[in-house]
């Protein structure tokens, strides 16, 4: 009786080896259909909203940033700015925008952006602060969008490569007025938007140790990167989530 099973099995171990064998492939046809694929999700619409001249806030689902128009003022030399005020600092800046800091700041804020401190000197020095905001330049080159890091755009004097930090969203502040008390100076204002030198009027800065003297300046224009001066150029400044402690 056992000899019997165990032929019966001995059978149906060889039929299936054979139907494996080449030429005896199984059918696809008789192969169970794969599961239907779920269609993917619609990106949610973006909605763009007016904060202020020149100044608009995009929300697409949980992502916002801000959007600027801007263009290109320096394309060679040191830098003090990567982005100025316009009419104020643009021989040390590569781009100018035609904003109100204090407007800037306000849709940062909308954005959903945590302003940290501004650089202090000290003794002991303390490096500027706040959460990290993404900047991405956009231009037109040849009939196409071109779209590039800030940091792209500004080269590290001794080392000849493309800046290596972030920037943060320092704030800048407030100081009072001497002329109108009920008016109180938003330091910004004076060309300090986005700053690769550290300055305690920044709005945005670099949260590592670079000079404002003269003599002892870090960074330059990215010459061979930068479209000609007066090139159009948007400028988005997106916050990039932080990290829940």
């Amino acid at each position: 009786m056992k000899t019997r099973r165990f032929l019966s099995g001995l059978s149906a171990l060889t039929l299936a080896l054979a139907a494996l064998a080449p030429g005896c492939e199984p059918d696809p046809a008789d192969e169970p259909p794969p599961p239907p694929r779920r269609a993917a999700k619609p990106a949610p619409p973006v909605k763009k909203v007016e904060v202020a001249r020149n100044i608009f806030l995009e929300i697409q689902g949980d992502r916002r940033r801000v959007v600027v128009s801007s263009s290109v003022c320096l394309n060679k030399g040191q830098l003090e700015q990567l982005v100025t005020r316009k009419d104020t600092k643009e021989h040390e800046a590569v781009l100018a925008a035609d904003i109100d800091a204090r407007d800037l700041h306000k849709a940062l804020l909308l954005a959903r952006a945590r302003p940290g401190a501004p650089v202090q000197f000290g003794p002991p020095y303390v490096a500027a602060s706040g959460q990290v905001i993404k900047i991405t330049l956009e231009y037109e080159k040849k009939g196409k969008v071109v779209s590039v890091r800030g940091q792209d755009w500004v080269r590290d004097a001794s080392t000849r490569k493309a800046l290596a930090s972030d920037w943060v969203f320092a704030g800048s502040r407030l100081v009072q007025n001497p002329l109108d008390r009920n008016k109180p100076i938003f330091l910004a204002n004076d060309g300090d938007l986005v700053c690769v030198s550290n300055f305690e009027s920044a709005l945005l800065d670099l949260p590592i140790m670079s000079s404002k003297a003269n003599s002892e300046l870090t960074f330059e224009a990215f010459t061979e990167r930068i479209p000609p001066i007066g090139t159009p150029v948007t400028i988005l400044f997106e916050p990039v989530p932080e990290k829940k402690q």
